[in-house]
């Protein structure tokens, strides 16, 4: 049997490999009904010092959801994720803020149509890579 630290990724030699830990973004459009569609991801890796946001709205799920959907609000609020991880001028008053204290603030739960899922961690030797691997088997 194969052991896995993450969806897919073989454990194998801890040589390179650093923890990392990552948080679905959840689109809900309706909180009471607690229906969702993932549209993204955060990963952050300390020992890299790597913070990232990968998304990817897929429009057609969330109609599914709800006809009236407000997509670029949505949108919005994703880039405004991205701006956070980024950090800089554009992430607002965390931009003075270290990677992990900006990703501790994006994964704190919120009632809000776009919404941070449970973190989950896993191994990894690139964190840049492995955000890519996720969205696609996660998100896309």
């Amino acid at each position: 049997m194969t052991r896995t630290t993450t969806p897919g990724t073989p454990v194998g030699a801890r040589g390179d490999l650093d923890v990392f830990e990552y948080a679905l973004l959840r689109v809900v459009p309706h909180i009471e009904r607690g229906e969702f569609i993932n549209a993204g991801l955060l990963v952050y890796c300390r020992a890299r010092s790597f913070l990232a946001a990968r998304t990817h709205l897929d429009e057609d799920r969330l109609f599914a959801l709800d006809p009236c959907a407000d997509v670029r609000g949505v949108r919005a609020a994703l880039r405004a994720v991205e701006s956070v991880c980024d950090g800089g001028a554009r992430a607002g008053q965390a931009a003075g803020d270290d990677a992990g204290r900006r990703f501790r603030w994006l994964v704190a739960p919120r009632s809000t149509v776009v919404q941070p899922g449970p973190v989950h961690t896993g191994l990894t030797a690139d964190p840049r890579a492995e955000s890519e691997r996720l969205l696609d088997l996660l998100v896309r």
